[in-house]
C-alpha cells in the first residue's frame, strides 16, 4: 500500500486532498493538528505520526517529525538494494508522497508590533526538512507543498496511476524554490546589516502581465518575499485589460515621485518619464496643471495623485474615455485616453526596500 505523509499549516484544500488520496488507496500519516484535522474534521483513519516514532511530540511541538524513522522513510532510493535493505532491518514503510506547507513565518514577523519570541516561534524546521528530503528523493518520493497542485496531482494519480518524472522534478523545484523563499525571508529578518555579506532575496510571482516591453514578449510581475506592501498592494483594477510591463514601471515611477510631496500632488507619466508635476492647493487644481504642462505626452498616461479624488477629476481633458474612481481610504487615479481604465493606488505605509517588487522578463536571445 501507498504512503503519505501530511503536515499542513494551511488546511486550504487539504480536505479533499487526502480524502483522494485515501480513495485512491494511500495509507495517510500526519502529525499534530494536521491528524486531529483529518481525523475529527474529515472522518478519515490516520497514523498520528508519533505512533509511528514511539516518541511524543515534545517541547512544546517543536519536535514532531525530527526523526529517522521520518526521514528515512522520505530519503530511500527504491532502486538501491541497501537502502531496502536498511528499512527492511529497521522495519520502516516508505513514503511515496509528502504534502507539507510551512509556518507562515512572513506573515506572522510582518505584522506591527510583533514580538520576537513570536516571529521566531514561526521558524518551521521539521517542515523544510521533510520537503526538500522529498525534494531530493523525487524519483520516489513526491513533495507537495502548494494548495493549487492538489486537484492536477489527483487528477493525474486516478489517470495514470502514478506520477510522471516530469510532475515529480516540477514538484522538487516548487519545494526547492518554497524553502528557499522561506530560509531567504529569515535570514533578512535577523539580519542587521546594511550591507551583509550574503543579500538573500526571494520573490513571488503576484501576476502574469499582458506582455513585455513588446507586445510579442512576456513578463510577470514579482513581489518580494517579507516585503509589507509591494507595487500592487492595495490597488485595485477597477476595469478594462490586464496590466503590461510598461504600465508597471509607469506605476512605479509615477508613485516614487509622488512621495516627495505632502501638498496635493498629481503626477503625469507616460513611458517611465514624468511629463507633468504639480502641487497646488486641491488635488483638481493640481491635475489640472500637470495636465497643462505637455497635454499631448500624456496621451495614454499614467496619473498618480496624492489626495482623495472625486469623479469630475480630469473634465477639463478634451481626450476621452478616462476613469476616474473616488478612494476614500486613500488617494490614487491612473488614466488612459481612448484606453480602457487601469487601477489607481490607494495610499499605503511607507515601505522598505524600494517598491518590494520586481519586474521579471526573457532574455532577449536574437540580439547579440
Amino acid at each position: 500500500m501507498r504512503r503519505a505523509l501530511i503536515s499542513c499549516y494551511d488546511k486550504t484544500g487539504l480536505q479533499d486532498f487526502a480524502r483522494g488520496l485515501a480513495e485512491l488507496g494511500f495509507e495517510l500519516v500526519a502529525s499534530g493538528g494536521t491528524a486531529d484535522f483529518l481525523e475529527r474534521e474529515v472522518g478519515l483513519d490516520v497514523e498520528r505520526v508519533e505512533e509511528l516514532t514511539g516518541v511524543a511530540e515534545m517541547l512544546g511541538g517543536r519536535v514532531k517529525t525530527l526523526h529517522p524513522r521520518i526521514h528515512a522513510a522520505i530519503l530511500a532510493r527504491r532502486d538501491r538494494d541497501d537502502d531496502l535493505a536498511t528499512l527492511d532491518e529497521h522495519e520502516i514503510r516508505p513514503f511515496d508522497l509528502v504534502c507539507v506547507n510551512l509556518y507562515p513565518f512572513s506573515e506572522v514577523a510582518g505584522r506591527y508590533g510583533v514580538r520576537e519570541e513570536e516571529a521566531v516561534e514561526m521558524i518551521d524546521v521539521g517542515g523544510p526538512s521533510m520537503l526538500r528530503g522529498a525534494a531530493k528523493n523525487f524519483a520516489h518520493c513526491a513533495p507537495v507543498c502548494r494548495p493549487s497542485r492538489y486537484q492536477s496531482i489527483l487528477d493525474e494519480l486516478r489517470e495514470s496511476g502514478e506520477l510522471s518524472l516530469d510532475t515529480r522534478r516540477a514538484l522538487a523545484a516548487e519545494a526547492f524554490a518554497t524553502t528557499a523563499a522561506y530560509e531567504a525571508a529569515i535570514a533578512r529578518w535577523f539580519d542587521v546589516e546594511t550591507f551583509p555579506d550574503t543579500l538573500a532575496l526571494a520573490f513571488t510571482k503576484v501576476a502574469d502581465l499582458r506582455y513585455g516591453e513588446n507586445p510579442h514578449q512576456r513578463a510577470a510581475y514579482y513581489a518580494e518575499e517579507g516585503a509589507r506592501v509591494h507595487l500592487l498592494s492595495r490597488v485595485e483594477q477597477l476595469h478594462g485589460k490586464e496590466l503590461s510591463l510598461i504600465n508597471l514601471l509607469d506605476l512605479s515611477a509615477a508613485r516614487l515621485l509622488l512621495r516627495e510631496f505632502t501638498l496635493p500632488t498629481c503626477v503625469i507619466v507616460k513611458h517611465a518619464n514624468p511629463c507633468g508635476v504639480a502641487v497646488a492647493a486641491t488635488i483638481e487644481e493640481a491635475y489640472e496643471r500637470a495636465l497643462a504642462s505637455d497635454p499631448v505626452s500624456a496621451f495614454g498616461m499614467v496619473c498618480a495623485v496624492n489626495r482623495p479624488v472625486s469623479a469630475g477629476v480630469g473634465e477639463a481633458h478634451p481626450a476621452r474615455p478616462r476613469a476616474a474612481r473616488p478612494a476614500p481610504d486613500g488617494a490614487g487615479l491612473q488614466t488612459c485616453d481612448r484606453r480602457p481604465a487601469r487601477p489607481g493606488p490607494r495610499r499605503r505605509r511607507r515601505r522598505p526596500r524600494g517598491n518590494g517588487g520586481r519586474l521579471r522578463r526573457p532574455r532577449r536571445k536574437d540580439l547579440g
